[in-house]
């Protein structure tokens, strides 16, 4: 029997960012795999479908090359190529982490991995034994019921990037991350798409003002919306899908070519022995302590499969966070409070903190800042006046409670406000803080200034 210091139970954002800390830590270590080095989020998650938004968005550029006085004639689409080189992106990155797995001297065991009492797995009829073990198994699409996934006409995420055919019509389920993503693709290369979201706006965990502007935004691109509403039924005898939505108005039957259901994530956490071993599961998570421990002495679990959010950053941060402990270093538990999440469809969602109803709610005391790109110069000059950020402090200390962005790239602005949050920053700090000019950035400057009754540009 191989016996290691750690052995990490799936190799996604979570399980491999670990192993490779564990080793710099001086562990001796393997990851198991089922499948691909990478795991979901590289193989079939966050960088391919980043691949799939950004041939759109290149596309629309060449769409509306005219706004930027350039003639482009006769652009056209090539929906194999795209999917082509979205798999090439994901590849190339799963092959990336093959590299590292060897310069970090990690063992990599290919197969199926169940977990055994005394800190052993089973991959493959072998066993392995570690004084620790990861759990970082991760999640797949949900099935609703009244949605059963046929992977052909009802169809999950990972489907949804290598369709070999681009549907003319599409129904979206469900509006968080991974529904507008998918939503902005294919209506940007011309694929009629409908979405249906259960609550009553899309993106449901985002500002309310944020939630509007994107459904201004995508109305105006000729999505259609349909929220308050609820896929009931499909009918999947026909060429095509027939879904029956049940709204406030009452029933209508919506045709479409595929459905996509994106209506949340399950947890890998059947049939790897947690029975077996006796780890504790509630409501679809694994239990643990601000550390990653389970209840039973040398096993660990982190990521999607334990109750903080299912992001990919805040797999890695457990991760490392797990290891840092197990060697015995001074670590603070995670911060869940100030997780940034982007969602990458256009225009982009970037978002840290509580919303305005929640501080609201708190029954807190605060001043809100509201800056439009469209007073943004380097927004204008960009093309990209759509969005704006939003700030809001504690009126009595000063104290950054949450920051939310709509509009171009975003997503890589948002780190500002994590930052900013970590370390305390004040309003005032950030106002005094001087942002580079032309810049997207200085939006999150203005928005503070709003806030305080010194803006500037407005």
């Amino acid at each position: 029997m191989s016996k290691y210091d750690i052995i990490v139970l799936g190799s996604g954002p979570g399980g491999y960012v670990t192993a490779i800390r564990a080793s710099q830590l001086g562990f001796k270590t393997a990851v198991v795999e089922k499948e691909s080095l990478g795991g979901v989020c590289l193989n079939w998650g966050c960088i391919p479908t980043k691949a799939l938004l950004k041939s759109a968005q290149v596309f629309e550029y060449l769409k509306h090359a005219e706004n930027y006085g350039l003639k482009v004639s006769g652009a056209e689409h090539d929906f194999d190529a795209i999917v082509k080189r979205s798999r090439g992106v994901a590849e190339g990155m799963s092959n990336g982490v093959k590299f590292l797995m060897k310069k970090n001297k990690i063992d990599v065991i290919e197969g199926y991995g169940t977990l055994k009492a005394g800190k052993k797995i089973e991959v493959e009829g072998t066993e392995y034994s570690a004084d620790h073990i990861i759990i970082a198994t991760g999640a797949r699409s949900r099935e609703l019921p009244s949605l059963p996934q046929d992977g052909k006409k009802v169809i999950g995420y990972r489907q949804a990037m290598t369709l070999e055919k681009q549907p003319k019509k599409m129904i979206v389920v469900g509006s968080g991350a991974i529904g507008v993503e998918f939503a902005y693709f294919y209506n940007s290369i011309g694929t009629e798409v409908t979405i249906v979201e259960y609550l009553d706006k899309i993106v449901p965990v985002e500002d309310d003002e944020v939630s509007k502007q994107l459904e201004r935004s995508f109305k105006k691109s000729g999505i259609k919306i349909k929220t308050s509403a609820e896929v009931t039924s499909v009918d999947t005898s026909g060429t095509g899908v027939k879904a029956t939505v049940k709204t406030k108005k009452g029933e209508e039957i919506l045709e479409a070519d595929i459905v996509l259901s994106a209506v949340g994530i399950k947890s890998n956490i059947e049939n790897i022995g947690l029975e077996d071993v006796g780890i504790a599961v509630d409501r679809d998570k694994i239990l643990v302590n601000d550390f990653y421990q389970t209840n039973i002495p040398g096993y660990y679990a982190i990521g999607d499969i334990t109750p903080g959010q299912a992001l990919a950053h805040v797999a890695s941060a457990e991760g490392i966070l797990c290891v840092e402990k197990i060697a015995g270093q001074h670590v603070e538990a995670l911060d869940y409070g100030n997780i940034p999440g982007c969602t990458y469809c256009s225009p982009e969602i970037a978002s840290v903190g509580l919303t305005e109803q929640q501080a609201k709610d708190k029954g807190l005391d605060i001043k809100v800042g509201k800056f439009p790109f469209s007073a943004s110069g380097k927004a204008s000059a960009g093309g990209n006046k759509e969005g704006f950020v939003k700030v809001i402090f504690d009126a009595k200390y000063g104290e950054w409670l949450g920051c939310h962005m709509i509009g171009a790239g975003v997503t890589d602005m948002i780190a500002e406000a994590v930052l900013g949050r970590k370390l305390e920053t004040t309003g005032h700090e950030v106002l005094k803080a001087v942002h580079p000019h032309p810049t997207m950035s200085e939006a999150v400057m203005e928005a503070v200034a709003d806030a305080y009754d010194e803006v500037i540009h407005l």
